[in-house]
């Protein structure tokens, strides 16, 4: 069944459509006889299903696209970059399209959704340029009559495994560039919001992209494992919590790929008491409470520095109790509802936890109802204060709607608070101090920084990824690194030596004499 129709399908009681793989340009079925529920999380409701792939459907996806590459690569980088164009474009008018599958499935706002895709979109618009960006080096008389030059080419097949919370973004952190360089690409989405990929193999082969070169294989670990260990995988990207990047990064990098395993997050915002309070508590609530708090560079811990905690600390107490929550398709709402219901009860334990361990519940989002969708996996906003480093609470990544708060005497102080945490993928400072600014962007050990923006996450044009536990690998995602993770590089010394040449050319007939 075509992606349209697991569209139309979705949430209207119906029978549950199946998401299958695409290989070779067309969908497939595959072998496994499992099956995956994907859900609609603002009503409870099975809405499909996935197939749960094989590692023969694995092999098949690899084969197919090692076979598309022999003629991929050898495609001129003006044609690869029409192609890309081509694909902007139809991705362009598909946006909500695929806006309203994330939200189906993910449960995001649609406004959110639609934020998604578009800066997923800017990756491919970089990739556009890939003329410009495969472009070599020369030098001239390196030595008497020699030349030296570089240039770049592209691996072969590579593997992108991405996670549930951004169903497009993500991928495309990954693919055009991958694609764009001369590679060949199996995606291994979510099997919780798989359909998005679906519709963006169609757009690809619209596009005119070759069958083969882009192929989707739907699944979980047994089809991570068979992507981990494939022969004919040169390289893998993977975006996910710690424990699976740390898997993925080992696993892979033991048969001899090369791998980028971007992992999970603590993301502080800094406060100090120069900054404007009302601006910062707007600001690291919609960071906060958006998408559900399902945001590898949500802010979930605040760090208020001396005289800003009280302040702080009601502004955000007021703002956070009058988040609308409702489902992803109403246009009122600004958060929706958690990818399932395991999700929801991660979160409510947490809270709990939080609370026995001696944090302070300031707003309380358990047992949140939305009329009409009591069945939807929904949780409120939580903001806990007087938390400390040492509670469970501060440590692990909840990845839901909790905002805990800390407090620090002076910048120092806070800034060790920051660095003694073992994640380092993204921090704010709120502050009106420049000299404040500058000493923490230097002193943080942290890979992406905001100055008065809540998530720093990069523009196209620069590379994303974190320091610490929250990246395995020497290479961030998209960007000049992506470039250079998906090419690898050849220098060639050249030296063309005078050869005297006698010619024998005659205008006359030509005898065996």
């Amino acid at each position: 069944m075509s992606t349209s129709d697991s569209t139309s399908t979705a949430g209207t009681g119906s029978t549950p459509s199946i998401v299958e793989h695409w290989i070779g340009g067309a969908p497939t079925p595959g072998t496994s006889t499992r099956r995956g529920p994907v859900w609609n999380p603002a009503t409870g409701e099975r809405q499909a299903e996935v197939v749960l792939g094989t590692p023969t459907d694995v092999d098949l996806a690899v084969q197919t696209a090692a076979k598309a590459f022999a003629g991929w690569q050898e495609v001129s980088v003006s044609k690869r970059a029409k192609i890309l164009f081509a694909f902007r474009e139809l991705v362009n008018s598909h946006v909500d399209d695929l806006a309203r599958l994330v939200t189906a499935e993910h449960g995001k706002v649609l406004s959110d959704a639609r934020g998604e895709v578009l800066r997923g979109l800017e990756v491919v618009e970089f990739a556009c340029g890939i003329p410009q960006l495969l472009k070599g080096e020369f030098s001239e008389q390196v030595s008497s009559g020699v030349d030296a030059y570089s240039f770049r080419q592209p691996l072969g097949v590579v593997a992108g495994i991405t996670p549930f919370n951004f169903p497009v973004m993500v991928p495309m952190w990954m693919f055009p560039i991958a694609i764009a360089c001369g590679n060949t690409f199996v995606l291994k989405p979510s099997e919780r919001d798989p359909s998005a990929s679906r519709l963006i193999a169609e757009l690809w082969q619209q596009a005119g992209l070759p069958d083969g070169v882009f192929n989707v294989v739907q699944g979980d670990k047994e089809a991570v494992d068979a992507l981990l260990e494939h022969p004919d995988v040169a390289a893998v990207s993977f975006v996910g919590s710690t424990p699976i990047a740390k898997y993925v990064h080992q696993n892979a990098a033991k048969t001899g790929k090369r791998v980028q395993a971007l992992g999970g997050a603590k993301n502080h915002a800094v406060v100090l008491p120069d900054a404007d309070l009302d601006f910062a508590a707007d600001h690291i609530t919609a960071a906060a409470y958006g998408s559900a708090g399902q945001r590898c560079m949500a802010i979930s811990a605040v760090v208020a520095v001396g005289a800003a905690g009280d302040a702080l600390v009601e502004k955000l107490r007021e703002r956070a109790a009058t988040v609308k929550v409702g489902p992803g398709a109403d246009d009122t709402a600004e958060m929706g509802p958690v990818v399932t219901p395991q999700a929801r009860d991660r979160v409510v334990a947490a809270v709990e936890r939080g609370t026995a361990e001696g944090a302070k519940l300031v707003v309380d989002g358990r047992g949140l109802r939305v009329d009409g969708h009591d069945g939807g996996f929904f949780v409120g906003p939580n903001l806990l204060d007087q938390v400390t480093p040492a509670m469970s609470v501060y440590q692990e990544e909840i990845f839901g709607p909790v905002l805990v708060v800390l407090r620090a005497e002076t910048l120092a102080e806070a800034i060790a608070v920051v660095n003694a945490n073992p994640y380092g993928n993204g921090t704010a400072v709120f502050t009106n101090s420049g000299e404040v600014a500058r000493t923490f962007q230097r002193q943080v050990t942290v890979g992406m920084i905001g100055i008065n923006v809540p998530i720093p996450v990069p523009m196209a044009f620069y590379s994303f990824g974190g320091w610490k536990d929250s990246l395995f690998g020497d290479r961030h995602v998209h960007g000049p690194e992506g470039v250079g993770f998906y090419t690898r590089g050849k220098a060639v010394t050249a030296r063309w030596p005078h050869v005297e040449h006698v010619s024998d050319a005659a205008f006359h007939f030509p005898t065996s004499g």
